[in-house]
C-alpha cells in the first residue's frame, strides 16, 4: 500500500477506536488499537521491502536490451517501442558506494560522477547526495519537526516572483438564469524568493569507516536531518531575511492586529479576547496559536468568569498532549522568546497565524564536501542546501507584544 491509503486506513481505526472509547467499549477499542499497530507494522515492513528492492536497482549496465534480448529459439527480439528511459546517475549502486567512500573515508569520486564544469557550481560544495538518500532527509525533515509540517512547501527557482493575495473571493445569491459577477484575488505586490545556503557540517567518526552502505546512509540522514529541521524551523518563526529565510515574527501585522500589553500590566484573559477578536472572520479557519511551552503555562493558570481554565491539555488514544487555548491549537516551540513579568525589551511571546500562509522554498538538491579541521584534525563533512521562506498572506498573523516601557 502507498502512504496515502496507509493513513486513510490508520485515520478510519483511530476513529472507529476513539469512538468506542466514548462510547465506554473499551474492549473493542483495545482491539482496534490492536490493529493500529498491526498495520503500522505492515506499513514499516512493507516500505523496508521496498527500500531493499531499490537498493538492488541497477540499471547502469543495461546499454540496449532490445539487441541484447532473445527469445527461446535463440532468435534477437527487436525493440518495436523504441523507449528510452534515463536513470538518474545518482541512484545507482556504484555513485552510492563512491559517495560513502568520499564521506567517510576522504576517496575521491571517480570522474564520470563529479560535475567538471567548475564555473558553474553555486556552492563550494563538489558532490551530489544520492537522491534516494535525498529523498528521506526531506521526507523525514517534514515529518519530524514541529512547524515544518504545517507549512506550505514549494520548489520554486530562486528569482520568480509570487503574488501576494490579501482578500479572499465571496460567493453571491443570484437569480434563476443570471450570473454572478466574476471576482479575483486582488494582489497587492509580490514576494520573491534568493538563494540562501544553509549550512551543515558533520564530523564522521572512525568507526564509519567499517559500516555497510545502509548504515552509512541511515546515520548520515540522521545527522543531516536534525541539525537542519532546528535551522529551518527557527528561521520560519523568528529569521531575520538577511542572508536566512525571514520568519514570521519578523512580519510587521496588519493594522489593528499587533496586540500590546503595557509593561505594567499582566496577562490575562482579556488578552486572548482580544487577540481573537482581531483575527478576521475570513481567516480564522486554520490559524493556530504559537508559543513556547512556559508561556502556555502561564496561560492555563488562567481561568474565565466561571472558573474553568482557558488553557486546556487532552491526551489521546497514543498519549500525545493536545493543547488548546479557548478551543484554538496551541502549537509549542523553543524558537521563540517566553513570556517575562517585566521585559527590558519588547517581548513577542506568542502569536496566532496560519502556517500554510507561510511558504518555505527549497531546492530539491544538497550538495557535499569533505575536508579536515586543521585544529581538532577531525574529518567534517559539510552539507549545502538551498532555503528561502517568506510569508505569503500576512491577514491571519495576530502577534501579542509584552511592551518593555
Amino acid at each position: 500500500m502507498n502512504k496515502e491509503q496507509y493513513l486513510q486506513l490508520r485515520n478510519g481505526l483511530y476513529n472507529e477506536a476513539e469512538s468506542f472509547i466514548n462510547e465506554g467499549k473499551i474492549e473493542e477499542a483495545n482491539a482496534k488499537m490492536t490493529e493500529i499497530k498491526d498495520l503500522d507494522n505492515k506499513y514499516e515492513q512493507e516500505a523496508k521491502a521496498a527500500a531493499n528492492l531499490n537498493a538492488l536497482k541497477d540499471n547502469s549496465k543495461i546499454t540496449n536490451i532490445a539487441n541484447n534480448s532473445r527469445n527461446v529459439a535463440g532468435a534477437v527480439v527487436l525493440d518495436t517501442t523504441n523507449n528510452t528511459t534515463t536513470e538518474d546517475l545518482t541512484n545507482t549502486v556504484e555513485y552510492r558506494k563512491a559517495f560513502m567512500n568520499y564521506v567517510s573515508r576522504g576517496i575521491s569520486m571517480p570522474k564520470e560522477f563529479v560535475n567538471s564544469n567548475e564555473s558553474t557550481k553555486t556552492t563550494d560544495a563538489s558532490v551530489m547526495i544520492p537522491t534516494t538518500v535525498l529523498e528521506k532527509i526531506i521526507e523525514k525533515i517534514e515529518a519530524t519537526g514541529m512547524i515544518l509540517p504545517l507549512v506550505t512547501r514549494t520548489s520554486i527557482k530562486g528569482g520568480v516572483t509570487v503574488p501576494t493575495s490579501t482578500v479572499k473571493p465571496v460567493a453571491s445569491w443570484v437569480s434563476e438564469g443570471a450570473t454572478s459577477n466574476k471576482q479575483k484575488k486582488a494582489v497587492q505586490g509580490t514576494i520573491t524568493f534568493a538563494y540562501y545556503k544553509l549550512r551543515c557540517a558533520v564530523s564522521m567518526s572512525l568507526e564509519m569507516d567499517t559500516i555497510a552502505l545502509p548504515v552509512f546512509e541511515k546515520t548520515l540522514i540522521n545527522n543531516v536531518v536534525e541539525a537542519m529541521t532546528k535551522a529551518i524551523e527557527q528561521s520560519v518563526i523568528s529569521g531575520t531575511g538577511v542572508g536566512q529565510p525571514k520568519g514570521i515574527l519578523t512580519e510587521t501585522p496588519v493594522e489593528g492586529q499587533s496586540i500590546d500589553i503595557a509593561k505594567a500590566e499582566g496577562l490575562g484573559y482579556d488578552t486572548l479576547i482580544e487577540a481573537e477578536a482581531a483575527l478576521p472572520l475570513a481567516y480564522e479557519s486554520g490559524a493556530l496559536w504559537f508559543m513556547t511551552k512556559k508561556t502556555f503555562m502561564k496561560f492555563q493558570a488562567i481561568k474565565d468568569s466561571t472558573g474553568q481554565p482557558i488553557a486546556r491539555v487532552n491526551y489521546g488514544i497514543n498519549g500525545a498532549p493536545e493543547r488548546t487555548l479557548l478551543g484554538r491549537k496551541a502549537i509549542l516551540n523553543d524558537y521563540m522568546e517566553s513570556y517575562v513579568e517585566s521585559p527590558e525589551s519588547d517581548n513577542k511571546f506568542a502569536f496566532l497565524f496560519n502556517p500554510k500562509d507561510y511558504v518555505l522554498n527549497t531546492n530539491l538538491n544538497m550538495t557535499m564536501k569533505r575536508y579536515e579541521d586543521d585544529n581538532t584534525d577531525d574529518q567534517i563533512t559539510k552539507t549545502i542546501m538551498l532555503v528561502d521562506g517568506k510569508v505569503l498572506d500576512k491577514n491571519s498573523l495576530v502577534i501579542l507584544t509584552h511592551k518593555s516601557v
